[in-house]
């Protein structure tokens, strides 16, 4: 199955280390998501017709077929051979001919936006969010953020304060899906280092998990909130940079 250039909806967004981010626009596009469901596989299009509003639904099925379409295309397979298994906590993972090929990947969406990651080895996780203005900044705050980002977002104010919150608040999501254990993991548990408020690429260690390393990169833009997670090997550290 292809796809023409002028009804494609993905495009290339950034290379971060040995990991691709792609961009999925999820506005509304009537030819767009009328080829995304042709690449959906039956239980795809049973889940698709549940959504009950139409940005859901939409959504999913330009993701899903972004996701379909670029998996088919790296790992060289038809898509009728490609399906997904998920772990115990949830978290996607491909099979070709129901075995897993090497290749990771990682979806998150938000408003007109999607991002899909992929790498060929290592745990990988991504997170993007639309930034709107919240009345409950305070109260999700204390619930997310430890002492050291509660301090950092009382000093700022406004639109600072906005991106503030949004870039800690993808940076642990990015981390946590990465991990894989989906919000059963407590991410007040841990701290962004004060090198992301930045945007600047770290490496970072759950305390709980010392022995684990992760490269972290803020990747958003004017438009969004946006970041990656990807476990390193310990031959990799020296690359870093």
């Amino acid at each position: 199955m292809s796809t023409s250039a002028a009804r494609c909806w993905w495009s290339s967004f950034r290379e971060v280390g040995s990991a691709t981010v792609i961009h999925v626009d999820l506005t509304p596009h009537a030819s767009r998501e009328a080829s995304s469901a042709l690449w959906l596989n039956e239980e795809e299009r049973v889940r698709w017709r549940h959504y009950p509003l139409p940005g859901p639904r939409r959504r999913f099925a330009l993701c899903r077929a972004a996701l379909r379409a670029v998996l088919c295309s790296r790992i060289g397979c038809s898509n009728e051979r490609l399906s997904f298994g998920s772990s115990s906590y949830g978290k996607p993972f491909a099979l070709v001919d129901e075995a897993p090929p090497a290749i990771r990947f990682n979806l998150s969406h938000s408003g007109k936006h999607g991002l899909i990651a992929f790498a060929p080895h290592g745990r990988l996780g991504v997170d993007v969010e639309e930034r709107i203005a919240r009345r409950d900044f305070d109260e999700l705050g204390e619930a997310v953020f430890g002492p050291h980002e509660q301090s950092a977002l009382a000093c700022v104010r406004g639109c600072d304060r906005v991106q503030l919150f949004f870039r800690l608040w993808t940076i642990k999501e990015a981390l946590i899906k990465a991990l894989g254990m989906g919000f059963s993991f407590d991410v007040s548990r841990f701290e962004v280092p004060p090198v992301l408020y930045q945007g600047r690429m770290s490496i970072f260690c759950f305390p709980q998990l010392p022995e684990v390393h992760w490269r972290v990169e803020y990747i958003g833009n004017e438009e969004f909130s946006a970041a990656i997670a990807h476990e390193l090997f310990p031959s990799q550290l020296g690359d870093q940079s």
